[in-house]
């Protein structure tokens, strides 16, 4: 019977790292997407306060996408350079304070301005801690990692629906209304954990002194393999990846995902609202949960599959067909029930695809191409942060209905399956992640496919 050489248990190792970094990275993230999507729920009292239309929301909403694809790349090249902890805090507290600021606004221009420095505040969050990921853990643990971090950003929505309109119903201390109070105190946590970030976040295995010297020795010698494989795959240099065709077609694919994610997210309470014309805040933001709650499930049991079979492809790109599927049926009916089963469906899709995902760059992207690459991939993506929400308001407007907008977001989610599904295999085969080397890659075409 073989022996296991390791002087410790690899899984123990990858647990303890888990228990160590994913909790903590896990509520950064819930607060980052609850001070990014609020302003959905407070669009329930706001957008009439302030005589917003739905165009104008749909603009405000996506705008902050704008910004973050300005200053995303140079964030996380900051953060590569200057280490995850300062540059982490640094993101954390800037954005907690303009979240806090956005409840004295008085006029839609003011909320626009501050959804654009929200925008470059947060810039680099969510792919500096996909990059950060990559610092700690080997590929073959990476996807059900990623599943377990990025099941924050369907957790945010069951939290903050909740959380934000009994603010909204209950909270109106100064004479200010329930929709300020949403963003001053959403904002707070940020900053305190900003604070908290400096003290706990550790940049890089070699300064973890919660593992054991042999634990450390391993996994520096394995994430150092996997650094050494990429880039006889890659052959580029960190610029260089800017024009690899392969970052381009992964960054096209995950438009159209975020396409359809924010386009449906930012809209799911007003459309539940007006399904239900006498439910109250706090019963649109409580119903509102259920479909999240599925897109939980979903993206950890596809993820965990997806790690186990080590196959990412179909794994990424077959789920979010749901999604394509649950839009179209979503105009087929005014039920506020079977609407929600669509709801529910679509965002199992849209879940389901998210949880690998980043499988698929880190499959070949090494550790300096890597914080280009990933910034790259998200940056030119969060464009459909503006784009869905922006279509959905602007059809909204002109046809007095969401069906039509639900139609184009179908087609980004049917569009993101089939581009998934025609990435090469050999561009996200996983080499050297599970113990031993695969074929070596050409020479010659290295320089011309990623």
């Amino acid at each position: 019977m073989p022996t296991n050489p390791l002087p410790f248990d690899e899984e123990r190792l990858i647990s303890k790292l888990r228990w160590r970094i994913v909790p903590f990275i896990f509520l950064l993230y819930i607060v980052a997407m609850m001070d990014r999507v609020n302003i959905s729920f407070a669009a329930l009292e706001m957008n009439k306060a302030l005589s917003i239309s739905s165009t104008t929301f749909g603009m405000i909403a996506g705008i902050f996408f704008i910004a973050y694809f300005f200053f995303e790349i140079p964030s996380n090249v900051l953060m590569h350079k200057l280490g995850s902890r300062l540059w982490m805090a640094r993101i954390l507290i800037t954005w907690g304070l303009v979240t806090v600021v956005t409840g004295f606004i008085q006029n839609a221009t003011q909320l626009g301005i501050l959804r654009v420095l929200l925008g470059i505040a947060e810039a680099g969050f969510y792919p500096g801690m996909i990059l950060y990921m990559t610092y700690w853990f080997p590929s073959k643990h990476l996807a059900k990692t990623l599943a377990i971090f990025m099941t924050g950003m369907a957790l945010n929505n069951i939290i903050t629906g909740p959380i934000s309109t009994w603010i909204m119903d209950n909270v109106h201390w100064m004479n200010l209304e329930g929709w300020r109070w949403l963003f001053i105190l959403e904002g707070i946590p940020a900053i305190v954990l900003g604070i908290i970030t400096l003290f706990y976040l550790i940049d890089r295995p070699e300064q973890a002194t919660f593992l054991t010297a042999e634990e450390k020795t391993w996994l520096i010698d394995q994430l150092k393999k996997e650094h050494e494989h990429k880039l006889a795959k890659t052959k580029v240099s960190k610029w260089e990846v800017l024009k690899n065709i392969r970052v381009w077609h992964l960054a096209i694919i995950f438009f159209g995902y975020v396409s359809s994610m924010y386009g449906l997210s930012m809209w799911v309470p007003q459309i539940i609202k007006a399904l239900g014309k006498t439910l109250s805040n706090t019963q649109v933001g409580l119903i509102s949960t259920l479909p999240y709650i599925c897109g939980v499930f979903a993206m950890v049991a596809v993820a965990r599959h997806s790690d186990k079979t080590m196959e990412r492809r179909y794994h990424v790109g077959l789920p979010i067909s749901l999604a394509f599927i649950g839009l179209i049926a979503l105009t087929l009916t005014t039920d506020i029930t079977w609407s929600l089963a669509w709801i529910a469906l679509s965002t199992v899709g849209i879940y389901g695809f998210a949880g690998t995902f980043w499988t698929l760059p880190s499959a070949f992207l090494s550790e300096e191409t890597a914080a280009v690459g990933i910034a790259l991939i998200n940056s030119i993506a969060n464009l459909g942060g503006f784009a869905g929400p922006y279509m959905v308001g602007y059809l909204k407007d002109l046809t007095g209905s969401t069906t039509s907008s639900m139609y184009v977001l179908a087609t980004c989610a049917l569009l993101t399956c089939l581009l998934t599904l025609a990435i090469p295999e050999k561009l996200v085969s996983t080499g050297t992640t599970a113990g031993s080397p695969e074929e070596e890659p050409q020479p010659d075409s290295a320089h011309t496919s990623v």
